[in-house]
């Protein structure tokens, strides 16, 4: 009896941990954490400079492997005129590796700037990474995806795709943040919010 009720609150000590160490996304109305990076055409890009010209598109994909991913990012790119004609800027932050970021403009036709996040910086600065667990990679592997191969030295870490709109105090004032990766915003909800003051 005393062996199973330890057992119990260790397991859920455990579940506890766990759930806490799910990333939960940066909030509306919290500040934006500056970043600086290369993008896929040399070009240095940071936050701090592109918010002096307007909102900004922040969004998270996962690589050039994943189809909910690159559907997303042609939806974007589609939308870059009237995305742009708002005053805004679309960035596009992901794990994998500069030669696979190639592969995704390739695929996705981007036009805007897509940056490696080396060391996963940026990314668990907007608290949306997280470490892939073992049978989601076997899983992967399986399907001919080796997520060590594509993002290199930021390893089987991933981000949860989310998009943020941020405003040029620093403010995020549009979030989505869903676990699901088959979930993204409309360009229609995207633009809305831009079209506000």
């Amino acid at each position: 009896m005393k062996r199973s009720f330890l057992l119990s609150i260790v397991l859920l000590l455990t579940v506890a941990l766990t759930a806490q160490e799910a990333p939960e996304g940066l909030f509306l109305n919290s500040k934006a954490p500056d970043f600086k990076g290369t993008d896929q055409n040399g070009k240095t890009v940071r936050l701090k400079d592109l918010l002096k010209k307007g909102k900004v598109v922040l969004v998270f994909y996962r690589g050039q492997w994943c189809p909910s991913c690159n559907k997303y990012l042609s939806q974007l790119n589609d939308s870059l005129q009237a995305i742009e004609g708002k005053g805004a800027t679309v960035i596009a932050i992901t794990p994998e590796t500069t030669e696979n970021i190639a592969k995704t403009v390739e695929k996705t036709k981007a036009g805007f700037s897509i940056l490696s996040d080396e060391g996963l910086k940026i990314m668990k600065a907007y608290d949306v990474e997280f470490e892939v667990p073992e049978n989601t990679l076997t899983r992967y592997r399986n399907s001919g995806i080796d997520l060590t191969e594509n993002n290199g030295k930021n390893g089987n870490f991933l981000p949860i795709p989310a998009t943020y709109v941020i405003d040029k105090e620093a403010n995020v004032v549009y979030r989505f943040f869903n676990a699901d990766y088959k979930k993204r915003p409309s360009m229609a909800e995207i633009l809305a919010v831009l079209a506000k003051k």
